[in-house]
């Protein structure tokens, strides 16, 4: 096998072939990455851990068509420290030469014929708009869980209704959910998948310089899968099992009290008056006509206030919240002015958006806050 790539187009590549690559692999061969070259010009790079897959096609001029296997890492690592020139891979018995300028590198190979066949992408759904995908899952993964004992919740439930994508994330202290329009590949389109909120991450991160993303979909059987495809890059990944707990009914059919207060200046004010709160100490809100005052710290603690300008709809209120949920709640909202309604003190608060202090809300995205018992 013999090509010529250019180094950036390489580095590239590889690097998000080999990103998911794990770092103990329980057979070597799955930490290497698969080239395979072909004689239309084309170099596939690809790599599997028997949960994600992942593929980048790229071109290069191709002398020797033919396919190896090397580390991943380790060649993720020489691409990308290698100078701006050309890069001219040569394969020589057991061993890969990489050229580039005046760098030479040698790396052995691994056997190609024991590493894994990548499973077969699923039939396209729909696809999705890059921008829209990035937003959506930029705001739906701050809420799910991190706890890999609790597999279920490091998930986010997609469910398909036609046009209708919706995106639930939970860690049982917050919930969020975002609603968004899509283009099915059949208009009658229904199906519920749980994806790793990892995945998702690393599709918005990773795959949305296209214009669109393809959304690929088999939720039957034990190799239940989701794939992503996009410029060139495709990555499947197995889905989570399990039924996930119904959290939509979380949500209150209505609220009594709601205050409208502006995004910016009240992501401002938390981080400054949360400088004091211990761990696991609550940021206090308390809503009155015209205002919220936030406060943290008591007794002999440090201790700090603020207050802003709010709009309150209905009854004077006070409550509590870790400060680093109610942060990650803000900074997911893209309006400049957000609504926290509430029913009861000791009850979840949902933030919404809205783009004035008079407006309407925006239901399309809504987190939901679990409130903190505080002392007085």
């Amino acid at each position: 096998m013999k090509f010529r790539v250019e180094r950036d187009v390489l580095a590239e590549a590889v690097t998000w072939t080999a990103r998911s690559l794990p770092a103990r692999p329980p057979v070597p061969v799955l930490a290497g990455v698969r080239i395979e070259a072909t004689s239309d010009g084309v170099l596939n790079l690809s790599s599997f851990d028997y949960e994600v897959s992942a593929r980048s096609d790229i071109p290069a001029e191709v002398d020797t068509p033919g396919t190896v296997l090397v580390s991943g890492r380790l060649l993720a690592d020489i691409s990308k420290a290698l100078p701006a020139k050309p890069v001219d891979v040569d394969v020589d018995g057991t061993k890969v030469v990489l050229t580039c300028g005046a760098s030479r590198f040698t790396l052995l190979t691994m056997p190609v014929d024991d590493y894994p066949a990548l499973p077969v992408m699923p039939e396209v759904a729909g696809s999705i708009d890059a921008g829209v995908l990035t937003e959506a899952v930029g705001q739906v993964t701050t809420a799910a869980s991190r706890d890999e004992t609790l597999p279920l919740l490091t998930g986010v439930r997609m469910e398909i209704e036609g046009e209708k994508v919706t995106l639930l994330a939970t860690d049982r202290y917050r919930l969020a959910m975002r609603e968004l329009t899509w283009h099915p590949a059949s208009p009658s389109a229904s199906a519920v998948a749980l994806v790793r909120a990892r995945t998702l991450s690393d599709v918005a991160k990773s795959m949305t310089s296209a214009g669109a993303v393809d959304v690929a979909l088999s939720t039957d059987g034990p190799a239940a899968l989701i794939g992503f495809e996009a410029g060139g890059r495709r990555t499947t990944s197995l889905l989570v099992e399990g039924d996930y707990p119904p959290v939509r009914r979380l949500f209150p059919e209505s609220t009594t009290t709601h205050a409208v207060v502006s995004t910016a200046a009240l992501i401002e004010a938390a981080r400054r008056v949360s400088l004091v709160a211990e761990r696991n100490t609550p940021i206090r809100l308390t809503f009155s006509e015209g205002q919220v005052v936030l406060e943290a710290g008591q007794g002999d603690d440090a201790q700090a206030s603020e207050a802003l300008q709010a709009a309150l709809t209905g009854e004077d209120i006070s409550t509590a919240f870790n400060p680093h949920y109610l942060l990650d709640g803000l900074g997911a909202l893209t309006a400049p002015f957000v609504r926290m309604s509430f029913t009861h003190p000791s009850k979840p608060a949902v933030m919404t958006g809205q783009d004035s202090l008079e407006g309407e809300d925006d239901l399309t995205f809504r987190y939901l806050l679990m409130p903190i018992r505080f002392a007085g």
